[in-house]
């Protein structure tokens, strides 16, 4: 007793084998975007450490004996910006190599979920980087008077364009982390 026609649920051989070049098609496309983004976000990260990392200002109005310097090392969470973001951005070179496989080889699994997870942990890196930033940009923008913190970006206009900017590369960076651990998981869900 041959059962000639395939019950719902089944799939065919003749039918996956007709839908396995339209699967191989999307996972090259999302491999190709996973590599272009990998190059947008660590030019994203390397500029926002390279903004921050070379931001400083000295006060026109110093006297002979006292100067009024901003430098961003002068504050520890700057620091720990500029390091997480040249992390990441070192990484994201050193996953390209990866990114660029998963373009080439569109059926490996393991590879995908180990870069989903480092992934992960550089994201969260980054986020926690550029929040702690944030809130120091945050309170030298506008202050905090239940604390007698004085906003110090009335004096400094430069350095605190600086520091703004890097932000907002860094936050672009995190929104493109979102994307490629989505994009991955998508990936790794066809399977």
């Amino acid at each position: 007793m041959k059962v000639s026609e395939v019950e719902s649920g089944e799939i065919s051989k003749g039918a996956s084998s007709s839908s396995s070049p339209s699967k191989r098609r999307m996972k090259r496309g999302l491999a190709i975007m996973d590599f272009i983004l990998r190059i947008f976000a660590a030019t994203s990260t390397l500029g926002s450490a390279v903004s921050m990392g070379t931001a400083k200002q000295t006060m026109p109005f110093a006297t002979r004996f006292v100067r009024f310097k901003v430098v961003y090392h002068d504050l520890p969470t700057f620091v720990f910006f500029v390091t997480a973001n040249s992390i990441v951005c070192g990484y994201l070179v050193l996953s390209l190599a990866l990114s660029f496989f998963h373009i080439v080889r569109t059926i490996s699994v393991k590879s995908r979920i180990l870069l989903v997870f480092l992934d992960t942990v550089m994201f969260g890196l980054l986020t926690s980087g550029a929040s702690a930033a944030a809130a120091i940009v945050n309170i030298a923008h506008y202050g905090n008077s239940s604390a007698n913190w004085f906003p110090f970006c009335q004096q400094y206009n430069y350095f605190c364009g600086r520091i703004s900017g890097s932000l907002i590369g860094s936050f672009i960076a995190v929104v493109v982390f979102i994307i490629l651990i989505l994009m991955s998981e998508i990936s790794i869900s066809k399977h």
